[in-house]
């Protein structure tokens, strides 16, 4: 039997653990063959520990394990020579391009007055510029297959005020206006393109070092607590929750979605 997108080649960002890591293997799961990027380097600011070579090399094992190619590339979206290099290096290798996952980003939590300069330009620029080169830089492939399916990763950040993340919130919104924007243009190529939004995932990026800066800030803004609950019973989903939402998007089951706001945050934004 077939699987959901059996023959098809899938460019993702931020796949050497995570989120990205999931996707890739999810959607090799059910039939792709993957092209891989990320930084795999310290980012300044962050309170997790980043990615590393090795995390993307366990990626392409656990790919090739499928018995799918994988092509994987040290990349930053920052930098639209490399992932040029990497998208062309991977289609020729490969032979096309039908789904776009771009899933790689930052969070960094401080107050509004605490947020500093560098910070907001490392999140916008990592986390919505990253997502404008990867989109522009991979539709001539999707034009040139006839069309596919482009997953941008925001978050329930990107459909609500989530305290603490002025940077964050400023980018994944942005990432919802360039989904519409694209989804408005390339659609006469057939080409769909649709945001996820998570709610907290069980993650490097969702570590304890990360969340406890949450807690005195929550300690002295006790009103903002609320915004940060799930409706249904749970404080994080899975990868594969989210991994499962980017397969359906990519599949021909939603052949006809498009220029949606994908939720998988169970419930978060509805407080």
């Amino acid at each position: 039997m077939a699987g959901r997108v059996e023959g098809k080649v899938a460019f993702i960002t931020g796949a050497a653990r995570g989120q990205g890591r999931s996707h890739a293997l999810r959607l090799a799961e059910e039939g792709a063959d993957i092209i891989a990027v990320d930084l795999c380097d310290d980012i300044p600011n962050v309170a997790y520990s980043s990615a590393t070579e090795e995390d993307l090399a366990e990626t392409v094992r656990q790919v090739e394990a499928l018995d799918r190619r994988i092509i994987a590339r040290k990349a930053d979206v920052r930098d639209r020579d490399a992932m040029k290099a990497v998208i062309d290096e991977g289609v020729a290798e490969l032979g096309k391009l039908d789904i776009v996952v771009a899933n790689a980003g930052i969070c960094v939590i401080a107050g509004w007055d605490e947020t500093s300069v560098e910070v907001w330009d490392q999140t916008i620029s990592t986390n919505l510029t990253g997502v404008w080169n990867t989109v522009q830089l991979t539709a001539p492939h999707l034009i040139a297959a006839g069309g596919g399916s482009m997953i941008l990763t925001s978050s329930a950040a990107g459909l609500k005020g989530l305290p603490f993340l002025t940077a964050y919130v400023a980018a994944k919104h942005g990432v919802v206006g360039l989904m519409r924007a694209f989804a408005t243009e390339l659609a006469e190529h057939s080409i769909r393109v649709n945001t996820l939004h998570p709610t907290g995932v069980n993650t490097p990026m969702a570590d304890p070092r990360t969340m406890e800066k949450f807690g005195p800030l929550l300690e002295a803004h006790p009103k903002l607590g609320p915004m940060m609950t799930n409706l249904l019973p749970v404080e994080s989903t899975e990868p594969r929750d989210q991994s499962n939402a980017v397969l359906f998007l990519a599949s021909d089951e939603a052949r006809y979605v498009t220029s949606m706001e994908f939720t998988v945050d169970a419930g978060n934004t509805q407080y």
